[in-house]
């Protein structure tokens, strides 16, 4: 049985693209003993056809996310390539923000300040940090409260006058 101080209950907010970093970054987080629940969810590729098709209502897709963001202690916001073009991914910071959730950005491997999602800039209650284990447990735990490039280097938070054109 796994201890209530390891297990997390998170929302794994990404681009469909990404779904392989999602199963490394909770490997990498099971490694260091962790049991992540992941209440994200991660369409097959004929639901995705179906859902750009229009036969997916958004009432429903909204429905789904707001019960499974709810379910979860934090929302991590897995920053790649074309994350910040994701209407979604937005639509669920902003949704996690109304649920007065933590809100974490980890950059992927190859993911850079310029792929942040507006709303992520906006709302990120803890950090914005780079792909290191350290890194991302302390922001989990609310140890840290730096914001970090992808590299790992500290990095000015936006405030809500810089972030206002993204919102």
């Amino acid at each position: 049985m796994t201890p209530e101080s390891t297990r997390r209950h998170l929302f794994i907010s990404h681009h469909h693209k990404d779904d392989a970093e999602v199963t490394k970054m909770t490997a990498l987080l099971s490694r260091h003993g962790w049991d992540i629940r992941n209440s994200s969810i991660r369409m097959k590729p004929s639901n995705e056809q179906r859902r750009q098709m229009g036969l997916i209502p958004e009432a429903v897709i909204q429905r789904a996310l707001r019960m499974r963001i709810s379910w979860a202690q934090s929302v991590v916001v897995l920053i790649g390539k074309d994350t910040h073009e994701r209407r979604w991914v937005n639509w669920e910071i902003e949704e996690a923000h109304r649920q007065g959730k933590r809100i974490i950005g980890v950059f992927a491997r190859g993911g850079t300040s310029a792929d942040i999602p507006p709303a992520l800039e906006k709302f990120a209650t803890q950090e914005i940090v780079g792909w290191n284990t350290n890194s991302i447990v302390n922001a989990l735990d609310g140890i840290n409260t730096e914001f970090q490039n992808s590299d790992g280097t500290p990095r000015p938070r936006a405030t809500a006058a810089t972030s206002e054109h993204c919102g």
